[in-house]
C-alpha cells in the first residue's frame, strides 16, 4: 500500500493519504519541526444521528446512546484505556458532538504504543448490563452538570427556540430518562452501524511520518467488511419555533445568543460558502466592525461578545453571542445592523479589513497539529478537503460575499435566548 502526496505550493505542507486494507482512511500530515504528534480516529457519529437505517433495519435509539457509547468505548476486558495511556505518558481524551465522536491523544514520546492503544479502543467494543448500569450514574451526574451550566443551557434553548424536528435541537449527552433506556444491545446496534472502520477516519499530526504510522497500522487494524448506514433527518421548516427563550440561572451578568436560521439542505456548505460567510461575519462582528463598536459604546457588550457559524446536515445557522446588561436591547441594535446590512451590502473597505483576518486565522491553523489534525476530521465528514480553502480563498470577492448575504442573517427569522440571575 502506498500513500498519496497531497501538496499545497501556498502554504509550503503537504499531508499523505491511504485508504487501508481494513477500511480506514489515514491521513497523516508531517510537522518535522514540532516535538509533539496529534493522534484522531473519528467516527460521523454525533447526538443528531439517533435515527438510521442499518442494513435495511431502521433504528431509533434514545437521545444521548452516542456520548453514552463514547465513555464506554475506553472499557475493554483487558482494562481501562486511560489507565494504558498513563503508562506512556500521552495525553487522551475524546468527545462526541452533534455529528462526530472523536478518540484522541498528544505526545512527545512512545507514540507507537499509544497509537496501539488508540486503534485497540476502537476495535474492542466490551458491553455488560453491568458496565452499562455502572455508567448511567456518571453520566447522570454529568447531565445535571450540564443542566446548571449557563454557557450551555443558553445555547441549547437557542437551538430548540429555532429548531422544530431536527435533532440538533436535543442535548448531546441527553437527559437522565432517556440514558436509563440505554442497553449493551443498543451500543452495539450503534457501534456495528457507525464504528465500521470503512465509515471512519484516522488523522495523524506533527513529529512523524507516513511509514511509522502504516506499520502499526498494518499490525493493529482489522479488515472490515463493507456496511450499509444512512442517517435519517425529519423535514425541518425554515421558520424558527418562537423569537425568544429565557431561563433563570445565577449568572454575574445576563448572557445571550441571537441565532439567524438558514434553509439548510441534508449536506454540508462547501469550502467557498464557509469562507464567504465567515468574512461576512467577521466584516459585520468583529472587534474592527461598526456593530461592536456601537454595542460597546452604548455599554451593551462585554469582551466576550463574538459570531460563529453552526452547520451541517439539514442545519445552518449564523449565531452572535455574549453577555449584557440588557440582551433585549443588544439584539435590537444586531436586528437593525441585520436590515442595514442587506440593504446596503458589506462594503469594499470592510471586506478587505475581514478577508486579511480570516485569512490570518486560517494560516495560523496549519502550525497546531490539533487544528490540523481536527480540521482534516471534518473537512473529511463534510466532503470538503483541509488545503482547498487556502485555494478557494484568494477567488473569493467582494460579491461572492454580498450574494452569500442573500440566504444569510434574515432579520424576519431569528431567536433570542437569554440567561438571566432572578434579580435582573
Amino acid at each position: 500500500m502506498n500513500f498519496t502526496e497531497i501538496e499545497n505550493k501556498r502554504l509550503g505542507d503537504k499531508y499523505y493519504r491511504l485508504h487501508h486494507d481494513s477500511g480506514l482512511n489515514i491521513i497523516v500530515y508531517p510537522k518535522k519541526d514540532f516535538h509533539s504528534v496529534y493522534a484522531t480516529i473519528a467516527t460521523k457519529f454525533g447526538s443528531i444521528n439517533s435515527q438510521f437505517v442499518h442494513n435495511g433495519k431502521k433504528v431509533h435509539v434514545p437521545d444521548g446512546t452516542a456520548h453514552y457509547l463514547e465513555h464506554k468505548l475506553f472499557e475493554s476486558e483487558d482494562g481501562d484505556a486511560f489507565s494504558k495511556y498513563a503508562k506512556t505518558g500521552a495525553s487522551a481524551n475524546a468527545y462526541t458532538s452533534f455529528d462526530v465522536t472523536a478518540y484522541l491523544f498528544a505526545c512527545t514520546d512512545k507514540f507507537e504504543e499509544s497509537l496501539g492503544i488508540l486503534i485497540d479502543l476502537i476495535q474492542s467494543p466490551y458491553f455488560t448490563p453491568e458496565t452499562v448500569a455502572k455508567e448511567q450514574g456518571i453520566i447522570g451526574q454529568e447531565i445535571k452538570m450540564y443542566e446548571d451550566d449557563p454557557d450551555w443551557r443558553v445555547m441549547m434553548n437557542l437551538l430548540q427556540s429555532m429548531y422544530k424536528n431536527h435533532t440538533i435541537n436535543i442535548d448531546i449527552a441527553g437527559t437522565v430518562d432517556t440514558i436509563a433506556q440505554i442497553t449493551p444491545e443498543t451500543l452495539y446496534e450503534c457501534y456495528n452501524s457507525y464504528y465500521n472502520l470503512n465509515n471512519m477516519v484516522m488523522c495523524i499530526a506533527g513529529n512523524v511520518t507516513p511509514e511509522q504510522v502504516l506499520e502499526i497500522a498494518d499490525k493493529k487494524l482489522k479488515k472490515a467488511e463493507n456496511c450499509d448506514t444512512q442517517s435519517i433527518f425529519p423535514d425541518e421548516p425554515y421558520e424558527v419555533v418562537r423569537n425568544y427563550t429565557e431561563q433563570i440561572l445565577p449568572v454575574a451578568v445576563p448572557m445571550f445568543e441571537i441565532g439567524f436560521k438558514e434553509n439548510a439542505p441534508k449536506t454540508c456548505a462547501t469550502t467557498k460558502e464557509i469562507i464567504c460567510t465567515n468574512i461576512l461575519l467577521t466584516a459585520f462582528a468583529a472587534e474592527s466592525s461598526a456593530l461592536y463598536r456601537k454595542l460597546v459604546d452604548e455599554k451593551l457588550i462585554n469582551s466576550t461578545f463574538g459570531s460563529e457559524y453552526l452547520e451541517g446536515n439539514g442545519y445552518r445557522a449564523a449565531i452572535f453571542s455574549g453577555e449584557s446588561r440588557n440582551p433585549k436591547k443588544a439584539a435590537e441594535i444586531i436586528l437593525d445592523a441585520v436590515k442595514g446590512l442587506h440593504k446596503n451590502g458589506i462594503s469594499q473597505e470592510d471586506f478587505e479589513i475581514a478577508k486579511r483576518a480570516v485569512y490570518g486565522k486560517l494560516i495560523s491553523g496549519f502550525d497546531s497539529p490539533s487544528s490540523i489534525a481536527s480540521g482534516i476530521i471534518n473537512a473529511e465528514f463534510s466532503g470538503r478537503e483541509i488545503f482547498e480553502s487556502v485555494d478557494v480563498f484568494s477567488e473569493i470577492t467582494l460579491d461572492d460575499v454580498n450574494n452569500r448575504l442573500k440566504d444569510e442573517l434574515d432579520p424576519e427569522n431569528y431567536s433570542l435566548s437569554v440567561v438571566k440571575s432572578m434579580d435582573e
